[in-house]
């Protein structure tokens, strides 16, 4: 086949392609054909800052030597093999480091291929444990989650998931959850200061637990950040009473740290940050530095023994993806976390995160500006028509989108939730670039609210 032209890949990108979260009518190409550590580069030679990590995936750089290699080296050994039944040495070896790095009590690992397959798996295994545990509780079958949360894109994630706009479309096929308020200090509950936020939250949780936890299986929580819902942090302590409460009650914390987890928050899982060791651990994005499709989710030695017996028993976990444990995604994983210790990642971020802060100390002082919020390299910045009221723009008027679009003319690549603009760059940026990416989002709010 000839070499397309750039003119037939845009109108093939158009029109074959279809591509997520974006409407198809008004999308105009981008296309990027290579990178170098914290750059993407479009057909044209046109270069961009990676703002966004990707979709919050990449982590130290594209085409990192040691990543590279990692791959190359897989590739002349074998590049997949089913999981279901075998193994290969690459995997054992990924899901024995990932045990030896996770919070305590964290002992087995499944392996799928994305963020949402991972909270699928946790959801899964909670159900089938409550049957067939030693002391079965076949009436705990529902889960707790929090509005705004984002979980992912399947059935099941999407049940727990609470982003109206992505999934109340799809209401009829979903199972029902017991849903409460999001702990969000910018916009807490009618007559709730934002001082006792954290104390109404808590309160919240631990009376539905207490009515309730006889029928809940587990609850779902993205420790300390709710990403998807526009970077909302929630109140120093929220994690840690999570957790004492949910052990009180016998329900499984299932923490989903696919965008928050492999050094995002400054800590490689944000849930050390508290202290919490949950009892499944969900992990995706970050966990092949960006570089190839893997997810795992992490759980205890109690959940584990509840699926062993005999073949008559039907115990197994019946479940599983085609692509899960792949050695070359295991592999790059295995050099991800080696190049986290060999360039000391998470001390290096540290100036980093506090330059950010600096420059998110002056956005915040800009008219339209709401609110901004931080935790590690994750930064929300939620502009407001009217900030004395917080009354918000209408998400219509594409806000966050046109910030976007004005960085874009400044060689930074960002993509918006709604009106909240992101800042997500690879924990590998240089202080000179972070400078910069933040130099074209705070022009291009002046541009967007102009």
């Amino acid at each position: 086949m000839d070499e397309p032209t750039r003119e037939e890949l845009d109108e093939w990108d158009r029109r074959i392609v279809w591509h997520p979260f974006t409407q198809m009518a008004e999308y105009e190409p981008l296309i990027l054909q290579r990178a170098e550590g914290c750059t993407v580069v479009d057909v044209d030679g046109n270069r961009y800052l990676d703002g966004t990590s990707s979709l919050w995936c990449n982590v130290h750089g594209h085409c990192h030597p040691r990543l590279d290699a990692a791959a190359k080296e897989q590739l002349d050994r074998v590049a997949h093999v089913t999981a279901l039944g075998c193994s290969n040495p690459t995997t054992i070896r990924l899901a024995k480091r990932l045990v030896d790095i996770a919070p305590e009590g964290l002992s087995h690992v499944f392996f799928s291929d994305d963020g949402a397959t991972s909270v699928e798996v946790a959801l899964k295994m909670a159900f089938q444990y409550w049957r067939q545990c030693d002391r079965p509780r076949p009436e705990k079958t529902r889960y707790i989650a929090l509005a705004d949360a984002y979980h992912g894109d399947t059935l099941g994630s999407v049940s727990v998931s609470g982003v109206a706009r992505f999934h109340a479309m799809f209401e009829p096929l979903l199972f029902a959850t017991d849903r409460l308020a999001c702990p969000n200090p910018y916009h807490p509950p009618s007559g709730v200061a934002e001082a006792d936020l954290l104390e109404h939250a808590v309160g919240e949780l631990e009376a539905v637990l207490a009515d309730h936890h006889e029928r809940i299986a587990a609850m779902v929580i993205e420790p300390l950040v709710q990403a998807a819902a526009g970077m909302i942090v929630h109140p120093p302590g929220y994690l840690k009473a999570v957790r004492e409460l949910t052990r009180k009650y016998d329900v499984f914390l299932i923490a989903d740290e696919v965008a928050v987890g492999m050094g995002r928050t400054g800590k490689m899982f944000a849930c050390q940050h508290e202290g919490v060791a949950p009892d499944f651990l969900c992990l995706a994005k970050g966990l092949t530095g960006g570089y190839l499709p893997m997810a795992a989710t992490l759980t205890t030695d109690r959940v584990w023994q509840a699926f062993l017996g005999n073949y008559a028993e039907s115990k197994s976990f019946f479940h599983g993806h085609t692509y899960g444990g792949n050695p070359l995604a295991a592999a790059v994983a295995l050099a991800t976390l080696e190049v986290f210790e060999e360039e000391q990642t998470l001390k290096n971020m540290q100036p980093k995160i506090a330059r950010l802060a600096e420059h998110l100390d002056r956005i915040k002082t800009m008219p339209h500006v709401g609110h901004v919020r931080q935790c590690g390299l994750l930064a929300g910045i939620e502009l407001v028509r009217d900030t004395s009221t917080k009354e918000p723009y209408p998400w219509q008027e594409k806000r966050g989108i046109r910030v976007c679009n004005h960085a874009r003319t400044e060689g930074v690549l960002l993509r918006p939730l709604g009106n909240v603009v992101v800042i997500i760059p690879p924990p590998a940026i240089s202080l000179e670039e972070l400078d910069r990416i933040c130099q074209a989002v705070e022009n291009g709010i002046r541009a967007a609210v102009a």
